[in-house]
């Protein structure tokens, strides 16, 4: 399946600025890759000539095509090649193996998509993250280690008692969440599927109501369904490497600033924890979670091309 075939996505396009809008111009190519069995949807924009390439990561309320809108395309204009996974469970990737899909998958996947690229040819990768998608860049890099630089949107540790709090949808769900899919798991229930909105702060994805309304209704992206098994193995995952210890890359996080779901305090613990490479704090101005905001995205387009163009070598 390609975004040809589902529309979702332009809705929720129309509510960018207008610069962004595709309008049948400079379109993504749209690849699959097949990972495990899986038919793995990818955004790209491919360019021999460019000197870097980046992978986008969505999280667990969007998805690749609409990592594609708001920073793919502009990155692409700029030269670079930019590469947007569909991670299984979300936008039109299709799931083919039989086993049920896990947060380690997700990772594991992004490593070997980044050895994947690096068998193609030796230009330097980056990573970017939205939402869950930040620290996934985080999690793929340790297992990977061979990634130039990470960016993120947040950096949370779900380990932490106080995300957990501040990102779950009441204090039911953020005591309670991760031992009921771990009781569910274990139970051999790990395949039952709930809504991430249902579970998690979906409400703050994005503060504009409307575009917000069209995500929740895309089962694509935030109004989609995944395993109590993804849903535990993604509040409990271990690292590879703990930030003490990381010392593959320096890293970026681009922070909204009306982020309502994630704000900075919640990603500062794991950063502050991180020693031995750069770190380095930018914030959107007036951005939303996922932002549709003209100068938080002009800002997002402004950072992560400093920041490449800085440590690519």
């Amino acid at each position: 399946m390609d975004y040809s075939e589902q529309k979702s996505w332009e809705k929720i396009m129309s509510y960018l600025p207008e610069e962004f809008h595709f309008k049948g111009k400079f379109l993504p190519q749209e690849e699959h890759w097949d990972w495990h069995g899986n038919n793995v949807h990818l955004d790209a924009y491919r360019n021999p000539d460019a000197k870097v390439k980046i992978i986008l990561f969505h999280g667990v309320g969007t998805n690749g095509r609409q990592m594609t809108t708001i920073i793919g395309r502009p990155l692409a204009i700029d030269g670079y090649e930019v590469i947007a996974i569909d991670m299984p469970l979300y936008g039109v990737t299709e799931i083919k193996q039989k086993k049920t899909i896990s947060y380690d998958d997700w990772v594991q996947l992004g490593s070997d998509y980044i050895d994947y690229e690096l068998t193609r040819d030796s230009r330097p990768v980056f990573l970017y993250g939205l939402s869950a998608g930040g620290m996934e860049t985080y999690h793929a890099a340790c297992k990977n280690k061979k990634v130039k630089g990470i960016i993120g949107m947040t950096f949370l540790d779900q380990r932490s008692q106080l995300v957990r709090n501040e990102t779950a949808n009441n204090a039911f769900w953020s005591h309670m969440g991760t031992p009921l899919a771990g009781l569910a798991v274990k139970t051999g229930m790990g395949g039952m599927k709930m809504k991430m909105s249902v579970c998690s702060k979906m409400s703050a994805l994005c503060n504009n109501e409307n575009c917000l309304k069209e995500m929740l209704s895309d089962p694509s992206s935030a109004g989609n369904r995944v395993p109590m098994k993804f849903i535990h193995s993604y509040m409990t995952y271990q690292p590879e490497t703990e930030p003490e210890k990381f010392d593959i890359c320096p890293v970026l996080l681009t922070q909204p600033e009306n982020d309502k779901w994630t704000p900075l305090y919640l990603s500062e613990p794991f950063l502050n924890r991180i020693r031995n490479v750069p770190v380095t704090i930018k914030r959107l101005e007036n951005g939303s979670h996922y932002p549709v905001e003209k100068m938080a995205l002009e800002q997002l387009h402004a950072y992560i091309t400093e920041f490449i163009e800085k440590n690519k070598i």
